[in-house]
């Protein structure tokens, strides 16, 4: 991780590592592909890592490479301490590793730990007979008295979570693909073989874990909990001293039920459990009651701004937040929050601008930097993802037609963030010289990494000048959030303030020109630490703002 010193101070205050850090998020299928087979690889990573020693990020987050029959595109492993022959080998893991530390970067792996693939030798095992010592390994039960399933929990991606086996003539549970086996977490031994796993990969030397679904695991089935069960915490705690305890890496959790009281739960500094959590509250509440992500709502700035000055107060003395606006499951920023078709550039950098000064550690999902876009599939023969697909057919016999469902999988489908890196103007964005396994989105003609690092003035470097500030400003890591204007529809300001130094944030979600009145107590002369138009240096009670204008000045 980067040695810079920050240039600032700031007293009394439990520091970690991670706090000053930028996480970059790599899903491997889609980043960089080295042998031509259409696939992103570890190697091809490797061949990128001066491009994110550039950007200025400390740690990446890697979407799973281990051993999988891909049917969720990593997320059901079949081997744990193996990895997929189409990323590399164990030996190209260890190079990546080596050079990634090189350049002051730690790795952070995907723990998926709610379940597994159903050909893990666990499950393969535990199918055998009722009898077989790796049965208890997963979630079993009768049928019910006509031979249906034990009861109406539903999968994620779609139908009834429960899968019979006619060999055993029992149901297992898979709150995802019935590919994807839940693992029994009640079962002491599955959490000593998944502990000694996660010491095996963190005396290897990663930088830490990101937590898939880590919500799930505490579940009681037979009372239809499948999140926040009784005994997640004492899990958690238990994973905690068994593993990562004592090691100074980072831990964060997706955790879909979280909220502003469960997360200190999570991530509270006595608590003995994680660095932070992922909360999704930004995300879901553009979601349709009846039709969730497939049909959107409007975007509604004061909203928007109500969530994250909720969960900047909440954590603001404990606990930490993740700050994101995307992922491997989340549309692209900029298509969702920002204006892609008018003002891409300016927007990009006020989307970057808002997310990166606020208090927490931001991540940075891939291509986002340089401003990376939503697809527009016309046909559901073009989408990849298993929770598309099966969704697709379901909307189908709820009444949604074929046309609305495709307009809402361009909004919000998880392919959208799974199309190539782009990384030139070359066929697919140079992100291979074969054939890629999904589409490529067709603006990598103009919007590439290439461009990106040629153009001073672009996403890619106002990205790269947010994650140098962070390690520059304490202000930024340890300041003190204040919303200002709340209802405000087109502008989102808001102070850090720490110590003698106070940093006021003005950004503009509006594609048209704005005079913003200021309260008076914002008015302030300062240094002008970024900006995606002219720097500003004065601030007075009048503001005179241009389409998606966005500053940031610092008052000494």
């Amino acid at each position: 991780m980067s040695e810079l010193q920050p240039v600032s101070s700031a007293q009394n205050i439990d520091r970690k590592w991670w706090h000053r850090s930028t996480v970059y998020q790599i899903y491997p299928r889609s980043f960089a592909d080295s042998n031509g087979d259409g696939i992103g690889d570890v190697p091809g990573i490797i061949e990128r890592l001066d491009y994110l020693q550039t950007l200025g990020i400390d740690v990446i987050w890697l979407s799973p490479i281990f051993a999988s029959p891909m049917d969720d595109n990593g997320y059901d492993i079949s081997d744990y301490q193996d990895i997929a022959p189409e990323f590399g080998t164990l030996a190209d893991f260890d190079r990546l590793l080596a050079e990634a530390r090189k350049r002051g970067i730690g790795i952070m792996l995907d723990l998926v730990v709610n379940h597994t693939s159903d050909a893990h030798p666990w499950f393969v095992e535990a199918r055998k007979s009722r009898d077989n010592p790796f049965h208890d390994f997963y979630v079993w039960r009768d049928p019910g008295s006509n031979g249906e399933p034990p009861n109406d929990l539903q999968s994620s991606f779609g139908g009834s979570a429960w899968e019979f086996d006619p060999h055993l003539g029992l149901y297992y549970l898979h709150i995802f693909s019935r590919r994807q086996p839940d693992l029994n977490w009640e079962n002491p031994a599955v959490r000593a073989e998944i502990y000694k796993m996660m010491n095996w990969w963190l005396d290897r030397g990663i930088a830490g874990f990101r937590m898939d679904v880590i919500d799930l695991i505490g579940k009681q089935v037979d009372l239809g909990i499948t999140s926040d069960g009784a005994h997640l915490h004492d899990y958690l705690q238990e994973m905690h001293r068994e593993t990562f305890g004592a090691r100074e890496v980072l831990t964060v959790g997706e955790t879909w039920s979280v909220n502003p009281s469960s997360a200190l739960l999570y991530s509270g500094r006595d608590r003995g459990e994680l660095s932070m959590v992922f909360q999704f509250e930004h995300v879901t509440q553009r979601w349709d009651p009846v039709y969730g992500k497939w049909r959107s709502k409007p975007f509604d700035l004061p909203a928007l701004k109500a969530v994250f000055s909720k969960w900047q107060h909440a954590l603001a003395d404990d606990g930490w937040n993740s700050l994101f606006w995307g992922n491997h499951d989340l549309p692209r920023a900029l298509s969702r929050y920002g204006d892609e078709k008018g003002y891409p550039v300016q927007s990009a950098k006020t989307l970057a601008t808002v997310l990166h000064l606020m208090k927490g550690t931001p991540y940075i999902y891939q291509g986002e930097e340089i401003g990376m876009t939503n697809v527009s599939f016309q046909s559901i023969d073009q989408y990849k993802d298993i929770e598309t697909l099966n969704m697709y057919r379901l909307h189908q016999q709820a009444g949604l037609s074929p046309e609305d469902f495709i307009r809402g999988a361009n909004e919000n489908g998880r392919d959208n963030a799974r199309t190539p890196m782009q990384w030139s103007a070359d066929p697919y964005g140079g992100f291979t010289t074969g054939t890629p396994w999904i589409e490529a989105n067709p603006n990598f003609a103009s919007i590439n990494a290439a461009a990106g690092l040629a153009d001073q003035s672009s996403v890619f470097h106002h990205y790269r000048k947010l994650a140098a500030l962070r390690k520059q400003h304490d202000v930024i890591v340890y300041g003190r959030f204040q919303l200002f204007l709340d209802q405000h529809p087109d502008v989102f300001v808001y102070t850090r303030t720490l110590g003698g130094q106070t940093l006021l944030v003005v950004a503009s979600f509006s594609a048209r020109p704005l005079s913003l009145e200021l309260p008076d107590e914002l008015a302030t002369t300062g240094r002008s630490l970024i900006f995606n138009y002219e720097p500003v240096e004065r601030v007075g009670s009048t503001l005179q703002l241009q389409p998606y204008e966005s500053f940031a000045i610092l008052r000494e």
